[in-house]
């Protein structure tokens, strides 16, 4: 399965020395045993088109071999900890889980 989240940081940690903290904090989360693969990128710059949406900062795309690992993902101690250093960095995040 494929889980994947778009974070629009705040104004003020929209600098370099914020995001080079936040990409970081995404590399780590790869590090997590259950994840199979996946990445993490900002929006390319494409032409842009009504139906384009680039007001976000940070995609991040991650596989996962099954949900039962996914959920497990979800309550990991790592993932709650990039959550609880960066959550305040946010000023919307969305999450869409594919099948």
């Amino acid at each position: 399965m494929e889980h994947h989240v778009y974070f629009w940081l705040k104004e003020e940690n929209q600098n370099a020395a914020d995001r080079a903290v936040f990409e970081q904090g995404l590399d780590s989360l790869f590090k997590i045993g259950l994840v199979t693969g996946g990445r993490w990128a900002v929006p390319a710059k494409v032409m842009l088109r009504p139906v384009i949406d680039q007001s976000w900062d940070y995609a991040l795309s991650m596989q996962f071999a099954n949900v039962e690992d996914h959920d497990a993902y979800q309550v990991d101690a790592d993932h709650h900890a990039f959550i609880s250093t960066f959550k305040e960095w946010w000023a919307k995040v969305l999450v869409m889980d594919l099948a």
